[in-house]
């Protein structure tokens, strides 16, 4: 039997009651694996243009096979609010890290001062190994726990695996922008969907460090970063740039 025979069969039996046949796109349908229903809104021309010098650790199939972890971000309201989200995300991670070049945090003399020793769970990776690493550069014993067990990834015994497995080092970076406050009152994520606009990204991010007038150089970098990659993905910035 044809093609065509076999789907005027089909229609015909699902017109009398039988059987309901959904067709969906690659682009609408998700998978198994629980990957973004939607196609990112970064293209990899675009993200190449971001960050011409980029770290060759920092790929973008990293950092779309990390984007099933947390399938909301840059996948939540209209086009516009996407587009700004991510833009928003790799704006304060080209700050963070020097344009994607620094996969690790460059002051060694900072590295035995990330274990807290007064958690139960101490420091089984060693003082000295829970440095900043990744987009965000997460750091500190407690956080690497927090982020593995959210992530269903053991960091806290094996951090290393932050600096050596590109989708893990995004994924710790989507946690931070995806659930964690900061030095603000809301995640970076939901600033952005929310309306709070860029601003108060910077501020869960580095609180009064920045804002408020503690570094307004620093500020304006990340804010000249965010319009930069907003006018690439073709949509404005929005309000609120400032914290």
């Amino acid at each position: 039997m044809s093609i065509r025979r076999i789907l005027t069969a089909l229609a015909a039996i699902a017109a009398a009651g039988t059987v309901t046949i959904v067709a969906q796109s690659p682009a609408s349908a998700g998978d198994a694996t629980g990957a973004p229903s939607a196609e990112f809104v970064v293209s990899q021309p675009q993200f190449e243009e971001m960050f011409p010098s980029r770290n060759p650790f920092y790929t973008y199939s990293g950092l779309t096979d990390a984007l099933g972890a947390y399938p909301g971000f840059a996948n939540t309201g209209d086009e516009t609010t996407r587009k700004r989200e991510a833009a928003a995300m790799l704006a304060n991670v080209n700050h963070e890290t020097g344009g994607l070049v620094h996969v690790v945090e460059q002051n060694t003399d900072n590295y035995p001062h990330y274990c807290d020793p007064g958690q139960s769970f101490g420091c089984p990776a060693g003082q000295a190994a829970y440095y900043g690493r990744g987009p965000v550069q997460l750091s500190w014993n407690y956080n690497y726990k927090a982020a593995g067990d959210a992530l269903g990834i053991d960091l806290l015994n094996d951090p290393f695996r932050v600096e050596n497995d590109a989708a893990v080092a995004w994924k710790t970076g989507l946690w931070f922008w995806n659930t964690q406050t900061g030095a603000g009152t809301m995640t970076p994520h939901d600033a952005m969907v929310n309306g709070r606009g860029f601003g108060e990204t910077i501020r869960s991010i580095n609180g009064s460090l920045e804002c408020n007038g503690g570094n307004p150089d620093q500020v304006q970098a990340r804010v000249d970063a965010y319009q930069r990659f907003t006018a690439l993905l073709g949509t404005t910035p929005g309000e609120n740039l400032y914290c």
